[in-house]
């Protein structure tokens, strides 16, 4: 298992300075044509009028706190951006945020450890917001051999461990396929988030190359029927394809928690689950 604590990194710190900077006003307008509503979509889905609304982004008005937290739960706005808003608002922040470790959250870490562990033999990693790698079960480590020691060394982010030419990328049979997942994914979460630190890892993860190995495989949109992007990973055994699942937290209110997620790999055909049952 490896663990890193989930404080706020010095990049993100000066991000959240910059926006509690930002007026209540600009942030409901912000997130608001982020998620392309009209006021008069937002008012309606907040039961609100939409002179109320307008009024609260052009400053004329001041919301309550619930008010605040009406219009960003319906907004969808991630908890950290929520305590900003709260702030802009001139109110204290709601959602706590620690370190994966707190004693608080052993509960949680203790869910996690099972989750992981349940899934051996196969692999399963738990990430942060930026899939920075703060969990990982035993049969993640024997499919990294190859890997350049610098992409491992803490803290470990997954999707540039994945598609860094000296990564698992030259042995991904189908890169441009699952090449092309990922940076859809991330760029999902980027306009979900409007994080500036997963823009930057888009942006770099765009630079690196999209050509893997070659398994032999006809295609895997026709081997999988189409119903999932496949990983398939050339190993010594042979090539082994997985697909991924997504857990997170239902209802949290920590931010730390909200922002976690465990990629649960399972294997994709007979030949896979087989290998990787007998070690």
């Amino acid at each position: 298992m490896t663990s890193e604590v989930m404080g706020e990194r010095p990049r993100d710190a000066i991000l959240h300075a910059m926006n509690a900077t930002q007026s209540i006003g600009e942030h409901l307008r912000v997130w608001r044509q982020r998620r392309r509503l009209s006021q008069f979509e937002l008012a309606g889905d907040a039961e609100i009028s939409t002179r109320h609304l307008s009024f609260l982004e052009t400053g004329k008005a001041q919301p309550s706190r619930e008010m605040v937290l009406r219009l960003a739960e319906q907004l969808e706005v991630p908890l950290r951006e929520r305590n900003a808003m709260l702030v802009a608002a001139g109110f204290a922040p709601k959602f706590q945020e620690r370190a994966l470790d707190h004693p608080s959250l052993k509960i949680a870490r203790q869910a996690i450890d099972l989750v992981l562990a349940a899934h051996e033999p196969f692999p399963a990693l738990a990430v942060d917001r930026h899939w920075t790698m703060v969990a990982s079960n035993k049969a993640v480590a024997p499919l990294l051999g190859g890997v350049d020691a610098a992409l491992l060394q803490p803290p470990v982010n997954v999707l540039r461990l994945s598609l860094h030419p000296k990564g698992l990328a030259p042995r991904i049979a189908n890169l441009a396929e699952w090449r092309g997942h990922l940076l859809a994914r991330l760029q999902h979460q980027v306009r979900a988030t409007a994080d500036a630190t997963l823009s930057a890892l888009l942006e770099e993860l765009k630079r690196y190359p999209g050509h893997g190995a070659s398994s032999g495989r006809t295609g895997s949109a026709q081997d999988y029927a189409g119903i999932v992007v496949p990983l398939e990973l050339v190993t010594p055994t042979g090539t082994l394809a997985f697909f991924s699942t997504t857990t997170v937290f239902g209802t949290p209110v920590d931010v730390t928690l909200s922002e976690l997620a465990v990629e649960a790999f399972f294997p994709a055909d007979a030949a896979t689950a087989e290998a990787l049952r007998r070690g």
